[in-house]
């Protein structure tokens, strides 16, 4: 693979910024030095660390933990705070009703025709306390699957911790999914309750939910209640005694009093969350109560620096990994979410700019892809709004290129705030690697994440600096999966299996001279040429700093002569012309770059590329696709219409 290309340093904090950070207060808490300490005492004494985190972010348990974690079956089983009992609503939401926390705004909510709700920290309970007395009622109790199929609105907070509080085990499913896809897992995590909605709306369009979900149970016999919000206001087909009015049931549930906050091991299941690869059936990754919520709140506190009087703003969805991230963190340290159900350029491409000046946004979050679509609108949009309540910025999902990082970093950041940049995952519950304001950001750069033993090895599993290797955990963490829902071997498979006792997370990673850390993409999209090994990153890199290329992705097809041939796809700026000339540019452009042996064999232009919910462009997909293969399973496909165009580029 190609040497890491590191740019200039960017940015790098300020005396002010070190002082006010959370992790220099922590540091300075426990006598440490500087960022190498850290990491060498965090990740040398765990239970140290972790028992130092659950006290820095105000971790609350019923009964003490005998010991921080128990390794007897093993790291891949690693049981955290046993002995102890706790409940993270107990954390997230009870803990500020006795002070003036439970006054300040928990949720701020925007919908894509503008209505704004807010919820402060006392209303928020009130509203968990009416769900979970109405879910109560329903029979609901701990250990119960609830699945959650619901825009990001205010009640998918609510739901997420009224299932918390019961004991109940929630599966958040994507806003998008078909009938098909949320069938699948109702049965898989055998789910007794579906939270739904009428509908959503998206660019002015009405999208139908409880269709949907109808479908879904004709084909998810085990689903008992069905629970409908009324977010759009429209009729629904309506099943009777099977189905609920949302503000009926919790209406209904008031009289009765609000349910206990049930108290649990640490190790009880709070999430069963789905992620899909483009084989293989879904894989249901189980949070715990004493992981998944400490590790987010961790990685918020330490690496975005949220502290109590902040905005966090993450573009996401329920589905996705970082939605139930963004509730149970910012909730933990005590901050403000906003939440945003719509599309990030309806009515216009300055949709989220001018969110951020609304709500006086302090910290905000968002994917490569979706910045490098907005970037294509111009500079001019970001410029119109006054951005200055922003103190971090943040990234995560895929590999970034330079050139979109440092246009957000320029224009939406106005060069003065870092880019915290993100990579972990689903199964992780947060970050193996991130920024922090303590460390100087150059593009695309990562710092090491306190409490991560992130490591990068060679085939032979040795660590290796200077190179590209696997990334890769050498120790155990909170946050991390207690295996996939009903497929213990599955997991051991998946993540423990190249190595013995080191978590293989299938990213290829570099760490530079100056301790940075780079991402080059998983390490499954690897693309091989003459023997060359060669990182999609690295391709798309140049073809997005071509002025005519909006987005890209490079796959490896079947070559006889040199085993793979690079193919790239392309989605131009708007108003180019697309054809055989700029092909040809860019085709020279990456060989210049890269070397000619890595000439792209072939250019296709496109209106679009396959992508999540969360803007993360599915390349495994378009090779699926474009090979004629099956394309497996394609439920968190956003625009399924960007297959017919990777599809006609074969023929």
């Amino acid at each position: 693979m190609q040497p890491v290309v590191i740019g200039d340093v960017l940015w790098e904090p300020t005396p002010e910024v070190v002082r006010h950070s959370r992790l220099r207060r922590f540091m300075d808490a426990h006598r440490i030095a500087d960022l190498a300490e850290l990491q060498r005492r965090s990740t040398a004494d765990v239970e140290w660390f972790w028992a130092a985190v659950a006290d820095d972010i105000g971790l609350r348990f019923r009964r003490p933990y005998d010991r921080v974690v128990d390794l007897s079956d093993g790291v891949e089983w690693a049981r955290w705070w046993p002995g102890a009992r706790m409940n993270v609503v107990d954390s997230c939401l009870d803990r500020w009703l006795d002070g003036p926390a439970a006054g300040k705004p928990a949720v701020v909510w925007e919908g894509e025709g503008g209505e704004v709700r807010r919820l402060t920290y006392r209303e928020l309970a009130a509203e968990v306390g009416r769900l979970a007395a109405g879910l109560r009622r329903l029979g609901v109790g701990p250990g119960d699957r609830v699945a959650v199929f619901l825009p990001l609105v205010p009640e998918a907070a609510v739901a997420l911790l009224a299932c918390a509080k019961l004991g109940a085990i929630f599966l958040p499913l994507f806003s998008g999914y078909g009938p098909g896809a949320i069938a699948g897992r109702l049965n898989d995590g055998g789910a007794k309750v579906l939270l739904c909605a009428d509908g959503f709306f998206r660019r002015g369009s009405v999208i139908h939910m409880k269709e949907t979900a109808d479908q879904a149970l004709a084909d998810a016999p085990g689903v008992e209640h069905v629970v409908v919000l009324r977010r759009v206001g429209r009729e629904v087909p309506w099943t009777e005694g099977r189905d609920h009015d949302w503000a009926e049931l919790t209406a209904a549930s008031a009289d009765e009093g609000v349910p206990d906050t049930e108290v649990l091991d640490p190790e009880a299941p709070l999430m069963v969350i789905y992620t899909s690869g483009t084989t293989g059936k879904p894989k249901g990754a189980v949070h715990v109560h004493g992981g998944f919520p400490v590790k987010t709140a961790q990685d918020m506190a330490h690496c975005f620096d949220v502290q109590p009087d902040d905005v966090v703003f993450w573009f996401t969805d329920i589905g996705w990994m970082m939605g139930p991230w963004l509730i149970f963190g910012t909730l933990l340290l005590g901050a403000t979410m906003v939440l945003y159900d719509g599309t990030p350029d309806t009515p216009a491409p300055d949709r989220l700019w001018a969110m951020v000046e609304r709500h006086r946004v302090t910290v905000l979050g968002v994917s490569p892809t979706l910045v490098r679509g907005l970037m294509a609108a111009g500079p001019d949009h970001p410029r119109r709004h006054d951005l200055t309540s922003l103190r971090i910025l943040g990234g995560t999902g895929e590999p970034w290129n330079p050139e979109p990082f440092t246009w957000y970093f320029r224009e939406v950041g106005g060069g003065r705030v870092p880019v915290i940049n993100y990579t972990g995952g689903t199964e992780i519950a947060g970050g193996i690697l991130c920024g922090n304001v303590l460390s100087p950001v150059r593009p695309c750069s990562f710092a090491a994440l306190p409490g991560m033993a992130a490591d990068v090895l060679d085939e032979q599993g040795r660590s290796v600096r200077g190179e590209v290797g696997e990334l890769a955990v050498r120790g155990p963490w909170p946050g991390m999966t207690r295996g996939f829902w009903g497929n213990r071997e599955r997991y051991v498979e998946t993540y423990w299996s190249r190595f013995p006792g080191v978590w293989v997370h299938g990213d290829w990673a570099y760490v530079a001279d100056d301790g940075l850390w780079y991402v080059l993409g998983r390490s499954d999209d690897t693309i091989q040429i003459a023997g060359k090994r060669l990182g999609p990153a690295e391709v798309e890199s140049v073809l997005v700093g071509d002025p005519a290329v909006a987005e890209s992705a490079a796959i490896g097809v079947p070559d006889e002569l040199k085993g793979e041939a690079l193919v790239c796809f392309v989605v131009t700026r708007p108003g180019v012309e697309a054809g055989p000339e700029l092909a040809d540019r860019l085709k020279g452009e990456v060989a210049e770059a890269l070397g000619r042996p890595l000439r792209p064999a072939a250019v296709h232009f496109v209106a679009d590329l396959p992508r999540t919910r969360n803007a993360k462009i599915l390349r495994r997909l378009v090779r699926s696709v474009y090979l004629g293969q099956a394309p497996g399973d394609v439920s968190a496909l956003e625009n399924p219409a960007a297959l017919e165009a990777i599809d006609a580029a074969r023929h």
